[in-house]
């Protein structure tokens, strides 16, 4: 099992995809969003509890309705039990 929290990406940046890793040392509550430079909610990535251990998943850069994002800037946020960090993640079209 993970020794503790971690939060990655790769690639970055990316165009069309990237893949989103992270790791959980105990249970928890796992809130993982993506923001725009204003600070704009686009899309919820994971909403739940999950068990310790290692999570990937990809994110194609659409908002929540299934739209594809412009290039930019965005922010991935993650918050598991008093564990929150947010990345910068740039996508190129």
């Amino acid at each position: 099992l993970p020794q503790h929290f971690q939060l990655g990406n790769f690639p970055n940046p990316f165009n069309p995809t990237t893949t989103i890793v992270y790791q959980l040392p105990a249970a928890a509550h796992v809130d993982l969003k993506i923001y725009d430079i204003r600070g704009r909610q686009l899309v919820t990535l994971v909403n739940e509890t999950q068990q310790p251990g290692k999570y990937s998943l990809v994110w194609n850069g659409s908002d929540s309705l299934g739209r594809p994002l412009s290039s930019g800037i965005y922010f991935l946020r993650i918050a598991a039990a008093e564990w929150v960090r947010v990345k910068k993640i740039t996508l190129l079209r």
